[in-house]
């Protein structure tokens, strides 16, 4: 299919996971794509798969001054800027009594306030139309332990796409949210750093799922190509939760 034909995407966090199976899914759909990573050997080895196919940035989601950059690249390299997937962040987990400023802070920056600037660098190049999809997380919804930061800052990109929806809507940009419970990721053997904690840790998620497993990159993947095209030319300002029945527990 060519639903994304002729268009120029950006997506952030898009070495691996989600974002890198997003960046597969937009060139097969006909989009030219770049992408964001945050360290040399994921830029690197993202730039050997996509090969020619993708621009493959390498910038820290959470510096404010390095979207500047990035919206120079996307400027100097395509002129316009159709499509924005905002997926680079990180997930950090700890009861309320552990958490420091400095932790705080960083998720903040990774999650929140890095995207907030990086939409505004990126303003004047958005084509009309265009559209903006926020990866957020079922966490915003379900009351997790030990999420209240991570919960918090998808809760903020949430209301995000609502307000950016309402501003932007007169120039044909529109705002909306993908909230993906359990993915298939690197991101839980970060979270443990340990195998046998790590296959614990998959298990007792699990068991939460009504669905019964962890979804797919690619089936997050197809839901960011629908707001992405002109498919979904009526929908703004909404919200796609893909979590296997989590959150209606």
């Amino acid at each position: 299919m060519n639903r994304l034909q002729g268009k120029v995407a950006l997506i952030t966090g898009g070495t691996s996971g989600i974002g890198l199976e997003t960046a597969r899914q937009f060139i097969a759909e006909g989009a030219r794509v770049a992408i964001t990573g945050s360290s040399a050997g994921s830029v690197e080895a993202a730039r050997a798969e996509l090969g020619g196919n993708a621009l493959v940035i390498q910038a820290d989601a959470g510096d404010v001054a390095g979207q500047k950059a990035v919206a120079a690249a996307i400027r100097e390299n395509f002129g316009r800027l159709d499509i924005l997937f905002v997926n680079a962040g990180i997930a950090q987990f700890a009861p309320l009594e552990q958490w420091s400023e400095e932790d705080f802070d960083r998720s903040i920056a990774i999650n929140l306030k890095g995207p907030y600037f990086l939409i505004q660098a990126l303003s004047p190049l958005f084509a009309n139309p265009a559209s903006i999809v926020l990866n957020t997380s079922i966490n915003a919804h379900i009351g997790a332990p030990n999420s209240s930061v991570y919960a918090l800052t998808k809760g903020a990109l949430l209301t995000l796409a609502k307000t950016l929806s309402g501003e932007l809507k007169d120039r044909g940009i529109r705002v909306n949210a993908i909230s993906p419970g359990p993915i298939e990721t690197p991101l839980y053997d970060k979270l443990s750093g340990d195998p046998g904690k790590t296959k614990a840790l998959t298990a007792a998620i699990t068991s939460q799922i009504p669905i019964g497993r962890f979804g797919k990159p690619s089936e997050v993947a197809k839901a960011v190509v629908f707001f992405a095209s002109d498919e979904s030319a009526f929908t703004v300002g909404s919200e796609l939760i893909i979590d296997g029945g989590m959150s209606n527990l």
